[in-house]
């Protein structure tokens, strides 16, 4: 369970520091989602910068550029893949001939590696499972529409993604992670985070006077692209793959996407779980799977002798 957020500043109404200042309270409020590094990416011009450290929101000090229009951020709960070497954390850097661009994930993705072997995909020291991802989009050589519905329509897990773009288009795949966006038209600036609850944490801490919100609603299995003019477009992927699509929908918390909560794994007792786990129809890897989506081991056991799993 990981958190992204980030702005939009559609006006260039804000300076380098206001929206800096903005991006650390999102960061400090999305540490409810993970702690274990946080990153950002932003725009100057042509060009991206990413900016991470394996250290929680509240302590990384980043500051982003007047001319910057999108700034992209994650905060990381470690499920695969070391914090300590940056290079597994989020955003994740893209480079084709037709530019580059900036990844981050929510989620879990459970066959990265066969994806990797099936579609010959180079070999990489990021451990990360969400890196094939940024791979897919690289292999069809451009980012748009099409080079993202073939990614989401390939990844079996769980996830929302932000891609951000060097040609000034912002990105948002949304899968059955959660994911919330308010745009400020007196002000033109869109911001956003995983949770309503994270986002308005933020801005309490803020106070700053941004105007009327108003809530944009981004459906599971949407595309949104916005543009540097805060123009909307909106298509849609096969989001059959998807995580809530693997287990019944009473494990959801509505029918269309789930926000899964944070709770301590005990490992003694998943591997216990995951001995038995065949028994009942499901694998090892379908234990760590829903462990990693905050499902307990007490809530494992007690679906499983419930016959509801």
């Amino acid at each position: 369970m990981c958190c992204l957020f980030g702005l939009i500043d559609t006006e260039l109404r804000f300076t380098g520091k206001e929206k800096s200042k903005m991006l650390h309270a999102l960061a400090s409020a999305s540490e409810a989602r993970g702690t274990d590094a946080t990153g950002v990416a932003y725009d100057s011009g042509r060009n991206l910068h990413i900016y991470k450290k394996p250290i929680p929101g509240h302590k990384l000090n980043f500051y982003v550029r007047d001319n910057s229009r999108f700034a992209m951020g994650h905060t990381r709960m470690m499920t695969q893949g070391s914090a300590r070497k940056n290079y597994n954390n989020h955003p994740f850097r893209g480079i084709m001939q037709t530019g580059t661009f900036a990844l981050a994930h929510n989620g879990v993705l459970d066959n990265d590696i066969s994806l990797r072997k099936s579609l010959h995909l180079s070999r990489t020291r990021i451990e990360t499972d969400s890196y094939i991802a940024v791979q897919l989009i690289v292999q069809k050589g451009i980012l748009n529409f099409d080079s993202l519905r073939y990614m989401a329509e390939l990844l079996e897990g769980s996830f929302t993604i932000t891609v951000l773009g060097d040609d000034g288009s912002f990105y948002i795949v949304k899968g059955d992670n959660p994911f919330c966006l308010y745009f400020f038209p007196d002000c033109g600036l869109y911001l956003y985070a995983s949770t309503e609850e994270i986002l308005r944490q933020a801005l309490r801490k803020l106070q700053v006077p941004l105007g009327k919100s108003r809530k944009v609603p981004v459906q599971c299995g949407e595309i949104l692209r916005i543009n540097q003019t805060g123009r909307l477009d909106r298509e849609t992927f096969d989001d059959s793959k998807l995580f809530r699509f693997r287990y019944p929908r009473f494990l959801m918390n509505d029918p269309y996407c789930r926000s899964f909560p944070h709770a301590e794994k005990d490992t003694t007792h998943l591997d216990e779980l995951k001995t038995v786990a065949l028994a009942f129809g499901y694998s090892p890897e379908d234990i760590d799977l829903l462990a990693a989506q905050g499902f307990t081991a007490e809530e494992l056991e007690d679906l499983f002798y419930s016959g509801e799993i």
